[in-house]
């Protein structure tokens, strides 16, 4: 019995006060009924493989010290979610979330909370909705069973998540790039390099979750998997006068699963047991907003790889115009370098008969040496511009 652990009612300001992870938490669950009732549970992994009927590698799925990619696993009696910070079990009749205090997993509590009740229950502070509201929307509730209303908020608060991360991801991102456009310097490069890193990372994390989504619309025995109520309502018809125990004291009994299941997929029991066109739908569009998502990161990549390129043409054209200068100053350097030979010929203290009385000379060697250097840094200088080595 010390294994099953103990129940304790939820209260919303210990979940907000208990932000920080502790090895206590990593064994709290959030138990929410059909009802909306919540509570919390402080049991070990075997009370809760009891409890769902799963095996320990499923669980281990959602063991938030182990690195696990995204994952919508389909069981008999339950689906495993792993959807980054959402970490839950899935039932016909109940919806357990780990790890419920952690400041990520609190808003998909209050909204389970808020949506898996019937909108024909009285709301808790007493207010009942208006007639014409119950009409509507219980008829949009018995359409779609409990585990699917569950595996819905569940998807809805993840493709939220990742698209408000992208969101301040752009917000961040595309000043950035139009400031180092402007200006290349060290501080711009290093931000636009961590903001790089970390569209990389978020774009791995979409990934992964669309993949697991289109996974699931590939196979339709998948989503099958995935109709835990219809499997129930399958299993319980033939009339059965041993029917299974209550294996759990807080578990409703077998008849009131059946009745609510059957009332839940209404729609879906009339139809074909293969018939997976509502979570088909239900997954498509998800997969349309996950891949906006991602779109939307590949379009800043994009914009982040296009930035890039113009900034090492730019590079290129500061590189250019430095070979440019270079070739300038080194024609420069070999016509100086002939003046300073034809000067260093003539200043040697040699006595030569034909430098006397010839004093003019002086002048009009330094003035033929210096056209002559002229004249050759121009030829340098009129063949690198036809062989278009220097711009024009």
């Amino acid at each position: 019995m010390a294994r099953d652990g103990h129940v304790v009612p939820a209260d919303p300001q210990a979940l907000m006060a208990g932000k920080k992870k502790t090895a206590k938490s990593s064994r709290s669950w959030a138990l929410l009924d059909c009802a909306g009732e919540s509570t919390v549970l402080d049991v070990d992994k075997y009370a809760i493989m009891h409890r769902v009927q799963i095996h320990a590698r499923d669980l281990r799925i959602l063991d938030p010290l182990l690195s696990y990619p995204s994952t919508i696993l389909g069981r008999e009696k339950a689906i495993v979610l792993n959807l980054e910070h959402i970490k839950a079990i899935i039932t016909a009749e109940e919806v357990l979330l780990r790890d419920p205090s952690d400041e990520n997993v609190i808003p998909v509590l209050e909204e389970l909370q808020r949506r898996l009740p019937p909108v024909n229950q009285p709301q808790k502070d007493g207010r009942e909705l208006t007639g014409e509201q119950n009409d509507v929307e219980a008829g949009e509730e018995d359409e779609s069973p409990f585990e699917f209303r569950a595996l819905e908020i569940a998807l809805e608060a993840i493709c939220s998540f990742l698209g408000a991360r992208t969101t301040e991801l752009e917000t961040a991102a595309y000043p950035a790039l139009d400031e180092l456009t402007n200006k290349i310097s060290s501080r711009n490069l290093d931000r636009v390099r961590k903001l790089k890193s970390a569209m990389t990372r978020l774009t791995a994390r979409v990934q992964k979750v669309r993949d697991e989504l289109e996974q699931l619309l590939d196979d339709d025995d998948d989503m099958a998997d995935l109709y835990l109520s219809r499997k129930l309502t399958g299993a319980s018809s033939p009339p059965s006068g041993s029917g299974p125990a209550n294996w759990y004291p807080a578990s409703p009994t077998i008849g009131s699963k059946i009745s609510r299941a059957s009332r839940a997929s209404i729609a879906t029991v009339r139809g074909d047991e293969n018939d997976v066109e509502e979570l088909e739908m239900l997954l498509e569009a998800y997969f349309m907003q996950i891949d906006g998502t991602l779109n939307k990161l590949t379009t800043l990549r994009e914009y982040i790889d296009d930035t890039e390129d113009y900034i090492n043409i730019q590079l290129d054209n500061h590189r250019n115009q430095l070979i440019q200068l270079e070739l300038f100053l080194s024609s420069g350097t070999v016509c100086l370098s002939i003046y300073s030979l034809v000067a260093g010929i003539f200043g040697m203290n040699i006595p030569y008969t034909w430098n006397e009385n010839h004093g003019y000379m002086f002048k009009w060697v330094c003035i033929v040496t210096g056209a002559g250097c002229a004249l050759l840094f121009a030829l340098i200088t009129t063949y690198a511009r036809y062989k278009g080595l220097v711009g024009s």
